[in-house]
């Protein structure tokens, strides 16, 4: 049974949910960029957010990677770097 509820989200979970804080911001290309402190057990784990104001509405986009570390300052580098891939590679399709 347990099984079943980590599948489709009733069990419990070593990562943090959403609202986690924001370790650093960045604005590229029209887009913001923020760094995402989401908890793996004792290390952390990359992620973050883009946003982008479009046609008067705030659209936004949550990664997260397999990538886990236990420095806060190379966590925000990769993941700030990881959002300028992603609108480079992607742009405003992400939101899509």
């Amino acid at each position: 049974m347990s099984f079943w509820k980590n599948l489709f989200g009733g069990g419990s979970s070593n990562a943090e949910p959403a609202g986690d804080k924001v370790l650093g911001e960045e604005g590229y290309k029209g887009f913001l960029i923020k760094a995402i402190e989401m908890k793996a057990g004792s290390e952390l784990q990359l992620a973050g957010t883009i946003e982008k104001d479009i046609g008067g509405e705030l659209k936004s986009y949550r990664f997260v990677r397999a990538d886990r570390m236990s420095s806060r300052d190379d966590l925000t580098a990769l993941a700030l770097a990881k959002g300028r891939q992603i609108i480079d590679e992607q742009g405003e399709a992400i939101f899509a």
